[in-house]
């Protein structure tokens, strides 16, 4: 068996370099994935940078502590502040009585020069008293570093799931294919004597070697593109400036044996199908394909195409905003693709014959197409999985984006925008400003929402246009408040209580009117009495409102819709970074999948070629079928691919119309244009090379 498998890799190297590309890159990536992953949990912690040579830094308050019940018992509970509060003025007479003390960027926090324990006896309970690593909550937005991890620990996962995903899809088609075009060899390994069992270990036992060799030049690819991998997270401003690989092995050895599993997995389901070939079947089969979709493919392909579709329908229904969320389009969509992708055997037919192609040339390459479907459908379904990829992502993300910009402009009447930090009032015009209350979740948690501040209710009812679903927002004053739909107690004549900005509180306020949630911008608002230390950083006006006036205030005065593009760009760089991050392993892969599917499936074809040539076609026509049927092959995918597009993004509309948000869907025609046209460049290419040194 051994001399048998080495001999196969040896005589169809060619066959197994796709396989072997592939696997190795995904191995690669896996690692390069792992390694960063690794990274963020071990990332060393940053030294204190404000205060670093100060032993000691004294903080005012910096996060509101609430008692809350967890079962029988009580438990304190925290949240940070915004902005901490500045240390008390008696406390720091006190301390600069005793030591030295440095003050550095705001009254929040000094540094003092002098013993931890006499100085935590000095301040009691009137302050915090930070030492040590500790310091670095007295640094400018001192959570911005672990946020920045949470979210490239998010990235990185995503990558490496999809690379996952994509790999398995691949290698497994690949294999699959390769089996298909060596049915004649398993019947005449049948006929010499070779038992099922027999065919099924040597296929395992060649994906086995594919899979070690392959997923040991994967690890060394991940150990040297992990840095670079780094280096790119940081420009991108993905990662903090500090970000680096460590020196963690585990991610290593998690690619290694990963890329084996995934090899082997994706030969199993083929060595099966190769085990059941007859001795005499595969010596008479002819070249039209039969039995293309197994029982066991079609029942998991119907079933995630089920799941997929049920998920989305079960998210509008109960949780329409969990659509909006990054994880969330980011992840269902790989349900349909998967289904409709393992479903492509019988998909492919119908959409071939359905797409109309003048002449007898098109005539040939439409029906050639419908004949082979598993040629055709094995290039369709890498090109699906890329545009619906791309439609989805993409797309979701850019409607999100829409539909917030679109909900902006709507929730106001006013004719001009004004933006900045600490803005001077203009009379007639309604200023809010920015900030956070903090409310009770239950008796169990202690949530923290942004929230707008007020300055002047009447003129603030006067241009508002809000999605008020019950009361009315000209009834605000300082005892009230504003809320939506997503808060526990969001019934009109409702009072709450809440934490303020500073942390004071609580106090109890009376809800008087209540927002649809919308895409997560609505509300809480409250009026300035509420908001302590809050700026004016928003300033809207009507259309009449003298434009001197406005540029007097001292922001940037814009119209609405200029304010709304502004703020609400259609993708930020970074996501836009990370999506492109994603959509690039998918197409890598895709190309590699094109490549040698079509290299190995036109290799084959000789006698047919050489029929074609004897019934009068020219090398130039017969050269335009072979490439024709490459690029319908495309096109079938591309359109299956648009199909998975239009279902995610139709649900996530549905979504928006949920949560009573303006239904702004975004199609990315140009990303999608272009993953079809390199999937066309590709297809066309590698068909046309082997068709070419065939009919010379």
């Amino acid at each position: 068996m051994l001399t048998v498998v080495l001999s196969g890799l040896r005589a169809r190297w060619a066959a197994f370099l796709g396989s072997f590309v592939a696997l190795a890159l995904g191995v690669g990536l896996l690692a390069t994935m792992g390694l960063g992953l690794a990274s963020t949990f071990d990332a060393p912690e940053r030294e204190p940078r404000r205060f670093a040579s100060a032993p000691v830094v004294v903080q005012g308050r910096d996060a509101v502590t609430v008692e809350v019940r967890r079962g029988p018992a009580t438990a304190s509970v925290s949240q940070r502040l915004d902005r901490p509060q500045p240390v008390d003025i008696e406390l720091l007479a006190e301390l600069k009585a005793h030591w030295t003390v440095t003050t550095a960027g705001g009254p929040d926090a000094v540094g003092v020069h002098g013993p931890a324990a006499e100085v935590r006896t000095l301040v009691g309970d009137r302050a915090h008293v930070l030492t040590g690593k500790d310091r670095l909550r007295a640094d400018p937005e001192p959570e911005r570093d672990a946020e920045a991890l949470v979210a490239l620990n998010s990235l990185l996962g995503t990558a490496g799931g999809v690379t996952a995903f994509v790999s398995v899809f691949v290698v497994a088609s690949t294999f699959a294919f390769a089996v298909a075009l060596r049915r004649r060899e398993f019947g005449l390994l049948r006929t010499a004597g070779a038992t099922p069992g027999q065919v099924r270990r040597m296929l395992l036992a060649e994906a086995a070697g594919v899979g070690v060799l392959a997923a040991a030049a994967g690890c060394a690819l991940g150990a040297w593109g992990a840095p670079l991998l780094a280096r790119v997270l940081v420009d991108g401003r993905l990662a903090p400036d500090w970000f680096g690989i460590g020196d963690a092995a585990w991610p290593l050895h998690t690619a290694f044996w990963t890329g084996v599993a995934v090899a082997l997995a994706g030969a199993v389901a083929a060595s099966r199908r190769a085990g059941k070939v007859g001795p005499t079947a595969a010596l008479r089969e002819a070249d039209v394909d039969t039995d293309v979709l197994p029982p066991g493919r079609a029942l998991l392909g119907t079933g995630l195409l089920l799941a997929g579709a049920g998920l989305l329908v079960w998210t509008v229904v109960t949780e329409p905003s969990e659509l909006l969320k990054r994880k969330t389009y980011t992840t269902v969509p790989m349900l349909l693709i998967t289904g409709v992708a393992l479903l492509a055997p019988v998909l492919v037919r119908p959409v071939a014959r359905a797409l109309r192609l003048p002449g007898a040339t098109g005539m040939l390459v439409r029906e050639n197409s419908a004949a082979a479907v598993r040629r055709t459908a094995a290039v369709a379904a890498p090109v699906l999985v890329t545009v619906a990829l791309a439609g989805s992502l993409l797309g979701s993300a850019a409607s999100v984006r829409s539909a917030k910009a679109a909900e902006a402009r709507e929730q106001t009447r006013a004719g001009r925008v004004v933006t900045g930090e600490d803005l001077r009032t203009v009379p007639g015009a309604s200023a809010t400003a920015t900030t956070s209350v903090f409310v009770r979740d239950g008796a169990e948690a202690l949530v923290k929402y942004g929230a707008r501040a007020v300055s002047d209710p009447a003129a603030f009812a006067k241009l508002a246009r809000l999605p008020v679903v019950a009361g009315d927002v000209a009834d605000l004053d300082d005892g009230s408040i504003v809320v939506n739909e997503e808060w526990e107690r969001r019934t009109v004549g409702d009072r709450v209580e809440v934490w303020r900005a500073d942390g004071s509180g609580p106090v109890t306020l009376r809800v008087v009117a209540v927002l649809a949630l919308g895409t997560g911008d609505n509300g809480p608002y409250v009026t300035r009495a509420n908001a302590p230390g809050a700026a004016v950083d928003r300033i809207e006006a009507a259309a009449g409102v003298a434009p001197e006036a406005l540029a007097a205030a001292g922001g940037t005065v814009r119209t609405v819709e200029e304010w709304a593009a502004a703020t609400h760009p259609s993708t930020s760089p970074q996501t836009r970074l990370g999506l492109l991050l994603v959509l690039g392993i998918a197409l890598v892969y895709t190309v590699i999948a094109l490549a040698n599917t079509l290299l190995m499936a036109t290799s084959v074809r000789g006698a047919e070629l050489a029929s074609l040539r004897l019934a009068g076609a020219t090398r130039a026509q017969v050269l335009r079928v072979v490439t024709g049927e490459a690029a319908l092959a495309v096109a079938v995918g591309t359109a299956l691919g648009l199909a998975v597009t239009a279902v995610n993004l139709g649900t996530l509309g549905a979504g928006l119309a949920a949560l009573t948000a303006p239904v702004a869907l975004t199609v990315p025609w140009g990303a999608v244009a272009a993953a079809a046209g390199a999937c066309g460049v590709v297809a066309v290419a590698c068909a046309a090379l082997p068709a070419w040194r065939l009919t010379r």
